[in-house]
């Protein structure tokens, strides 16, 4: 029963992220990261304080016997509040497993992760609690994750975001559990008037964060269901911070592959530093191929290139023949709960299974980040698109969206094997 009161030390990190461009353009969307467990949505009903037949409906039959609950509460600064919720838990005989405390102006936000009876109900926790003094108490289920300590998590996000920016959107989602991350540039990618101007040191506004972006934009961080705490507030702002230092990284590794033609191409990351390569790659694609990439006026295609190879709006994977020259591109982009898939291969280069290559390595970074589906836009006529989407060997939905064909993957289902139906073979990378 006793807390561990290494998590009550606030922890200080240097600090991360750099807004990408917020734009609207094929779904007219505003892309964020993917959402997860840690997502944008409001808890159902079922689960929050008060009411945990949900979670007790959901739950497996083989972990009845103890059950983990992340618990809030709010409790005035004054002694004894801590034992006396303490008191209360353990007559209910739930194990306190770690304890933050987020100190307020006029009292004290205790966050608890607990170990319950199976047959324990969040409500009846959530009652306790009050019945103890707590105030404004919300409570949902935990996993096994929840269990490393709070500097050891907020130190592993660090080390993640530090070596690929495109990391930091996803880190602070996990910092801050669900809440709806937007990026808003300073001048727009359409024209127009920026977002108004926000302090060096960022603005705290209840459920509702407000830091600057290192490239001169906004980062709006919101979580309707639960206020945000100075010590949450200080952390996203060193991570803010952090990336700021850091300036644009994206991890270097790459994979050599064998044409059936005998050619190799390589496969990487790419980021704003390959902007001169993409443009060039356009020029040496047709109107046609801009067209169906774009779903817009070939001329307009310029202009989003700066903004998709950067990080913090997603991910970009390159495709490069052994003189350097760029013949394919792959982007992986968030969008509010869903989650976009973009291709565009190069005229001379297409039906060689290359954009196939790109879209398994892009779907296999979405599973890996939690993603419940993506999608592709494209028109009908793209075959190749639709070919390449029916290769993931995943569930697949149709619909036509503003005269445009989209198509949905669920990522519930394991992605099939297909360097063979390509034709690709791996090299060892020099």
């Amino acid at each position: 029963m006793t807390p561990n009161m290494s998590d009550v030390t606030p922890v200080k990190l240097a600090a991360l992220f750099r807004a990408a461009f917020r734009t609207r353009w094929t779904r007219r969307h505003d892309h964020a990261p993917p959402t997860g467990d840690t997502g944008t949505r409001p808890l159902p009903d079922g689960e929050q304080a008060g009411s945990s037949d949900h979670a007790s409906r959901t739950a497996d039959p083989a972990a009845a016997e103890s059950t983990l609950w992340r618990l809030r509460t709010t409790v005035k600064d004054e002694p004894g509040s801590l034992a006396a919720l303490c008191t209360a838990l353990a007559a209910h005989r739930v194990d306190i497993l770690s304890l933050q405390t987020h100190p307020l102006a006029d009292g004290t936000v205790d966050e608890f992760l607990l170990r319950a009876p199976g047959t324990l109900e969040g409500a009846e926790i959530a009652r306790a609690v009050a019945g103890a003094g707590g105030a404004d108490t919300w409570i949902e289920r935990a996993d096994t994750h929840d269990l490393v300590d709070a500097p050891t998590r907020v130190l592993g996000l660090a080390t993640r975001t530090a070596l690929d920016a495109a990391e930091l959107p996803l880190a602070l989602r996990q910092l801050l559990g669900r809440c709806t991350i937007r990026s808003l540039p300073a001048v727009p990618v359409g024209g127009g008037r920026g977002p108004e101007g926000v302090p060096v040191e960022g603005a705290l506004e209840d459920t509702v964060m407000r830091l600057r972006a290192p490239e001169g934009g906004v980062i709006t961080v919101e979580r309707p269901y639960l206020p945000f705490t100075p010590t949450e507030f200080a952390r996203a702002r060193a991570l803010v911070e952090l990336d700021a230092r850091l300036g644009p990284r994206v991890p270097r590794g790459q994979d050599v592959l064998t044409l059936p033609e005998g050619h190799d191409i390589t496969v990487r990351r790419a980021d704003t530093g390959d902007l001169r390569a993409a443009v060039e790659m356009h020029e040496r694609c047709s109107p046609r191929t801009l067209s169906a990439r774009y779903h817009g006026p070939v001329g307009d295609a310029d202009r989003y290139l700066n903004h998709l190879l950067s990080p913090r709006y997603g991910r970009t994977l390159a495709v490069q023949t052994a003189s350097g020259r760029i013949v394919g591109l792959g982007h992986l982009l968030w969008d509010g709960d869903e989650t976009e898939v973009a291709l565009l291969v190069e005229d001379a280069w297409q039906r060689r299974g290359i954009g196939g290559e790109l879209l398994e390595r892009l779907v296999a970074m979405a599973a890996e980040a939690g993603c419940a589906s993506v999608y592709a836009v494209t028109q009908s006529s793209n075959t190749g698109m639709v070919a390449a989407m029916r290769g993931l060997g995943l569930p697949l939905d149709y619909q036509i969206e503003e005269g445009t064909l989209v198509v949905t993957a669920r990522l519930d289902a394991p992605v099939e094997e297909t360097d063979g139906a390509v034709g690709l073979t791996r090299a060892e990378t020099p």
